[in-house]
């Protein structure tokens, strides 16, 4: 299975027994995988009785859990898979273009429907998850999830600008654009905003509080997602190109500007100390996540290179990011037990994981291949790689004695990386296959401790991160979509002042300090948070120097010399401006 076309690759030898394991596993699996997802796509999918026509269901599971509804998410991702087959094989399999129109129209249909997060003009986009006859679904959830729009419309822009090549623009303009339109618009219009939910999971049961409705792709966080931001930005980004093409300049206007603000906002993520990307900024665990692994396979632009603006697969960020990632797991899970330091392992969603016992999950253990995969296609065509102090630590994974430097085609450092990269990420792919049933199907996750599937059974979405990885093994990038030469817009290194006040009542010996979701707010560490002056007492106030035009979060404590004391949740937010100063007056909860 390994492509000519990764020329670095042709001689690597001997093949190891992980990348032979991987590619007898793909052959296998790679029908399977497809049959799977497309199962559970209705009318006609084998275990996907009741769905309408075009719509996904998530798994056929109907109890512990019940996964028998349709996510924006998972759907969006789904289809998305098939467009990029679809463009990959040249349009030969019209009958996937005539099935992923039957996708087009569900969610037209579900766009205008009327759920808890409200109706398509007030917030109802955001709404997760739906019934699988079209319907709402009103019991509490995390809602609105602000990934669900921009996966849509990422998946329908890449499908619009494929058939407009097919010159077909009638259907363009007049099925795809209006679906296109309102999830750019609700993206560009609410992935900055501080709102409220109404009901969230607590031990097992819902109850109506009010936390920062900001939920990630595991509906468990409520704070600002890189995942989130990260695909927000890409559809903001290719949906300006689409309105350009079809003649809206006030909207291609619109969605470049969010898009860069985007872009801004995204760099926030980036922990320069601890040398990750943090998944979730304001949560109380470590923030090392398969969010972040996800968010940059899902927005890998083969033109753009290792970008690490954009945090492609091969940027120094973002193989950081994903050595701290799948390093974070290997104390965790038993099956895990006694791999070296530089072998594959299992991973979940994030090491503190106890949803369902917390296991390895198949859709995060594809990712970081397809990670890998990704960037090796990168290097194979620019023909070099480059180790930078970021990213020192993880190509010293495969050679302890690489510096950092250029190293090109031509010598014999690069070749051995590319071997052993390549090694590395087969072994991701051959750890999903010993713990693959006979059968070929995928569940949700396996058994941190036998390896036996657990959880959903027939998880679509398991299916679709199968076949993308494959697809990158063999040398497939996905099509471009813009981030090519992309900077950061010199507004995001201008610096406001802003100002915070608290009324907050203290007793002798204790004072307030400020810390928040910026390293310049000491990022939540309760031992460096800004001490407040208390000049204007009960009034207690200090002046920071921000970046502009950032979503921030922020809470203020209570310390003397013995405790800390939070204040209650939920965080603060606020968005900085452009420019100038701005002065925050709060009330200590």
């Amino acid at each position: 299975m390994r492509p000519l076309s990764l020329s670095a690759l042709s001689s690597c030898a001997p093949t190891s027994q992980q990348s032979t394991i991987a590619n007898a596993y793909v052959t296998k699996e790679l029908p399977i995988a497809q049959d799977g997802l497309l199962a559970n796509i209705g009318p006609n999918g084998a275990k996907s009785s009741g769905a309408y026509p075009g719509i996904v269901i998530a798994s056929p599971s109907t109890s512990n859990p019940d996964y028998l509804y349709t996510w924006t998410r998972d759907s969006s991702l789904v289809f998305k898979a098939l467009v990029d087959q679809l463009i990959a094989s040249g349009g030969s399999t019209m009958s996937m273009s005539s099935l992923i129109d039957t996708f087009v129209t569900a969610e037209a249909n579900i766009q205008q429907v009327t759920s808890p997060s409200g109706n398509v003009t007030t917030g109802g986009l955001g709404e997760p998850k739906f019934m699988i006859n079209e319907t709402a679904f009103t019991g509490a959830w995390g809602r609105p999830q602000r990934d669900g729009p921009a996966l849509r419309a990422t998946t329908l822009i890449t499908y619009a600008n494929w058939l407009l090549q097919q010159d077909n623009v009638f259907y363009v303009t007049s099925a795809l654009w209006p679906v296109i339109q309102l999830d750019l618009d609700y993206v560009a219009s609410s992935w900055n905003l501080s709102t409220w939910a109404s009901s969230v999971l607590f031990l097992g049961r819902f109850n109506h509080v009010s936390l920062p409705s900001r939920y990630d792709l595991w509906e468990e966080v409520y704070a600002y997602s890189f995942f989130t931001s990260a695909v927000q930005h890409r559809a903001l980004r290719e949906g300006s190109a689409l309105a350009a093409t079809l003649g809206h300049s006030d909207l291609e206007s619109n969605y470049a500007s969010q898009a860069d603000r985007l872009l801004c906002f995204l760099q926030s993520f980036w922990n320069s100390t601890s040398g990750y990307i943090v998944a979730n900024p304001g949560v109380q665990r470590s923030g090392i996540d398969a969010n972040t692994v996800l968010a940059s396979i899902h927005t890998f632009d083969v033109d753009a290179g290792c970008d690490a603006t954009t945090y492609q697969p091969c940027s120094d960020k973002a193989l950081a990011n994903l050595k701290v990632y799948v390093d974070s797991f290997r104390g965790v899970y038993t099956i895990n037990s006694g791999v070296p330091e530089n072998g594959a392992v299992a991973t979940g969603r994030y090491f503190e994981d106890v949803y369902q016992g917390g296991n390895p999950w198949y859709l995060t253990t594809f990712a970081v291949a397809e990670q890998l995969y990704d960037a090796l296609i990168v290097w194979d065509n620019q023909g070099y790689l480059d180790v930078t102090d970021v990213s020192l630590d993880f190509f010293r994974t495969f050679d302890v004695s690489v510096s950092t430097g250029t190293y090109t085609a031509s010598g014999s450092t690069y070749g051995m990386l590319m071997c052993a990269i390549q090694s590395f990420a087969d072994g991701f792919v051959a750890i999903n296959a010993n713990y693959t049933p006979s059968d070929g199907s995928l569940a949700e996750q396996y058994s941190r401790t036998d390896g036996i599937p657990v959880s959903a059974v027939d998880l679509t979405w398991s299916y679709a991160s199968a076949l993308t990885a494959f697809a990158a093994l063999e040398g497939q990038p996905p099509v471009t979509w813009g981030a090519q030469a992309l900077s950061v817009p010199s507004t995001c290194y201008s610096p406001v002042s802003v100002t915070f006040n608290v009324d907050a009542t203290t007793v002798f010996g204790e004072n307030i300090y400020l810390t928040g979701s910026l390293p310049t707010l000491s990022s939540w560490d309760a031992s460096t948070a800004i001490p407040m002056s208390s000049a204007n007492y009960p009034i207690w106030s200090t002046t920071a120097s921000l970046p502009a035009d950032t979503p921030i979060q922020y809470k203020y404590i209570r310390k003397d010399a013995n405790s800390v004391i939070w204040e209650s949740d939920p965080n603060n937010a606020f968005t900085t401006v452009a420019s100038g100063s701005q002065t925050l007056d709060d009330l200590w909860r």
